[in-house]
């Protein structure tokens, strides 16, 4: 699709995590070490391939009934400590990240963020890359709808909470669950390959899920959605 052809989209809806911060392979690390700790053995790699883009609930369903790991009941707050000081000692914006999204509001184009992320790991990631201001509380957790990614219900309710149309909308995802939840929210979506997980394998991945479009630098993305 070129982009330039068709109108610009009124909003532009950010996944948070391998979008605007490089978040992915921190929280596989913390992830497979948690895993192999409890007799499961597996790697950043594994868990990367296996959960990228979803929830957490839905990581833990797989984990136990798939993988036939026994799981705590409380294993999503036993997780949450660890993320929190794997993201403050090595989490980092994406390149381009604050330059890009003020680039976006001030052609008068709406964003927010729809993430699978719980909403305190939303605003943590966030807040400590300084990303936080941007967004002015449009921020949105797959916790508040039944069914999240590869489900469309995360995005179509973000798009209805900004006021703006499905068809209006731009879905910025770097997982192949969130390309295929944009696909059905009837929405473009742009897959991004800018974050250091998206090897060569995971960019065939995403490919393969057929998005409008494949880039790699968010600096890019202005330009690409038609903005001179």
């Amino acid at each position: 699709m070129n982009a330039t052809q068709h109108r610009l989209p009124q909003l532009i809806i950010f996944d948070c995590d391998g979008v605007l911060v490089d978040s992915e392979p921190i929280a596989a690390k913390v992830l497979a070490d948690f895993i192999t700790e409890r007799g499961r053995p597996t790697d950043s790699q594994e868990c990367l391939a296996e959960f990228t883009g979803l929830s957490i609930e839905r990581v833990g369903e797989i984990i136990r009934s798939d993988w036939g790991v026994e799981l705590e009941p409380d294993f999503v707050e036993q997780l949450r400590p660890l993320d929190r000081a794997a993201f403050k000692a090595h989490l980092k914006p994406l390149p381009g990240a604050r330059d890009t999204i003020a680039r976006l509001q001030s052609a008068g184009i709406k964003v927010c963020v729809a993430s699978s992320g719980r909403p305190e790991k939303i605003h943590y990631s966030l807040s400590i890359t300084g990303l936080l201001d941007l967004f002015e509380g449009h921020l949105f957790s797959a916790v508040v709808v039944r069914h999240g990614k590869p489900a469309p219900d995360l995005f179509l309710f973000a798009a209805a909470q900004m006021d703006v149309a499905p068809a209006q909308c731009c879905v910025i995802e770097d997982s192949i669950a969130g390309v295929k939840a944009a696909k059905s929210a009837a929405m473009q979506v742009m897959a991004f390959c800018g974050g250091s997980h998206a090897d060569d394998a995971h960019q065939q991945k995403l490919a393969a899920a057929a998005p409008d479009r494949l880039f790699d630098e968010l600096a890019e993305l202005p330009r690409l959605i038609g903005l001179s």
